[in-house]
């Protein structure tokens, strides 16, 4: 919406120092004038223009050269006032000038500008550096919108790329299984149906629509352990559920679908045999954690800290086909930032991996 253009906030403040130092003289003058000369009428303080100058003559000094001498100060001091006011107020607004050209370069797309505001702390340095701040997160987020999205067009083009290449070879070998290729047609679109559903899940979970209730986390643990222990049965590995009742405000599904993903990558990157996945909820004063820990590979820190982006993989951590379409922590850290929540993942000394889940603790509504 277009707005008619005012006075600029230098010419504002200039008028204001121009203003507080013309009032306390005409307060001066004033008091002057009650208590000193009150008995002389205002025609007789008031000169004449053509007296003006003859009424500051020293010689002929008195209730004239008092009202010409007034005027005199009054307008040096307002000429006075409104230069050294521009002056000033340029002084002050040296910084918000600056701001406002970081502002514009920002606009015009260009997030990698700092302002750098040099000089001691005040509201202007404080917020220069909030304003720096803010470009370094957008930088950032926008470097991992970036990369996410040549992830995504990556991981969706390998599926239709896969089905494509089969449908061509069925049409140039009539002889051809019709059985194998539906089968693997069905595998291929699975894979694909599963990646857009694990889209759709991260694009909820960081819009934040989803309505808060109270959940127990210890409940979602067991949830999550009873649907996944034929997996774990089918791959060795032993899950232990343990904890007290946990009670944190989010949604009961997207809370669920963190538990699933973290155990479910648990039970996957194991050990070949015989390894071990917990879950464990605790309580603490104003916070409820989640963690789950399994046996498995070692893992260097260098990998640890990229397994939550997308398409992240951690392909020391895979194996038999179960690699997934690499947005499963992703997934997690984008449900644990919406619930208000940190996600932490530590690599195990005896190789595997422990993530740890916190989330503001409610009291439960009786």
């Amino acid at each position: 919406m277009g707005r008619a253009r005012g006075l600029s906030v230098r010419l504002k403040l200039t008028l204001s120092y121009a203003g507080f130092l013309l009032v306390p003289v005409f307060l001066l003058l004033a008091a002057a004038w009650l208590f000193l000369l009150r008995q002389f009428p205002l025609d007789k303080l008031i000169p004449a223009p053509a007296d003006f100058w003859r009424s500051l003559d020293p010689h002929n000094f008195g209730p004239l050269a008092f009202g010409s001498s007034a005027i005199l100060v009054m307008a040096f001091l307002l000429v006075f006032g409104l230069v050294g006011g521009w002056i000033l107020a340029g002084r002050m607004l040296a910084p918000l000038a600056r701001i406002t050209a970081a502002t514009r370069t920002a606009a015009e797309g260009s997030l990698s500008h700092r302002i750098e505001m040099e000089g001691r702390r005040d509201e202007f340095r404080e917020l220069a550096d909030s304003f720096d701040a803010m470009l370094a997160r957008l930088e950032a987020h926008d470097a991992e919108q970036q990369r996410f999205a040549a992830n995504a067009s990556h991981e969706l083009r390998t599926p239709l790329a896969i089905t494509q290449t089969l449908l061509d070879v069925a049409r140039n070998d009539p002889t051809r299984d019709g059985g194998e290729l539906d089968e693997r047609l069905r595998a291929v679109n699975g894979r694909a149906i599963e990646l857009t559903e694990a889209l759709l899940l991260l694009s909820r979970a960081d819009q934040r629509s989803f309505v808060r209730e109270c959940v127990d986390l210890s409940l979602l643990a067991e949830e999550a352990t009873e649907t996944l222990l034929p997996l774990a049965e089918k791959r060795g590995v032993a899950v232990e559920t343990s904890g007290v009742s946990a009670f944190t405000s989010g949604s009961h599904p997207l809370l669920l679908q963190l538990t699933m993903n973290l155990l479910q990558n648990a039970i996957v990157h194991n050990l070949p045999e015989s390894g071990t996945a917990q879950i464990t909820t605790a309580v603490e004063p104003e916070s409820v954690v989640l963690t789950v820990e399994n046996t498995g590979a070692r893992l260097s820190p260098q990998i640890v800290t990229t397994l939550t982006e997308p398409f992240q993989r951690g392909t020391e951590r895979v194996r038999g086909g179960h690699a997934g379409v690499g947005l499963g922590l992703a997934i997690v850290k984008s449900i644990v930032r919406a619930h208000d929540g940190t996600l932490s993942l530590s690599p195990r000394e005896d190789g595997g991996l422990t993530v740890t889940v916190r989330m503001p603790v409610v009291q439960r509504s009786v």
